[in-house]
């Protein structure tokens, strides 16, 4: 079996998929995702309903941003955050019902 080799894009996008990956493999952050996967959120509700403190849900929530989950836009005084798109809502869909399916 010949090993393809891989150009540099496809590394970068190989290290960025391990990153995102990595990103959902913290508890807390699927639950943030799990808690705005419905609607939007503040930081302040998001704390009070999964019994975090605000600075870290504003940890986890960077983490989030960074990898490209989860975007925020500004609503009067309040800063909101929601799943960044389609993608990401497919994702944590899928990742519930094949956890649901091993439970089988």
């Amino acid at each position: 079996m010949e090993l393809k080799q891989t150009c540099a894009s496809e590394e970068v996008d190989l290290e960025r998929m391990t990153q995102l990956f990595k990103a959902l493999g913290d508890p807390s952050r699927v639950r943030i995702l799990f808690q705005i996967f419905t609607s939007e959120a503040c930081i302040h509700e998001i704390a009070r309903k999964l019994n975090m403190s605000e600075p870290a849900v504003s940890h986890h929530i960077r983490i989030l941003k960074m990898n490209g989950l989860v975007r925020w836009y500004r609503k009067g005084k309040n800063i909101l955050y929601e799943l960044d798109d389609d993608h990401v809502r497919s994702i944590i869909s899928q990742g519930m019902e094949h956890v649901k399916e091993l439970r089988n």
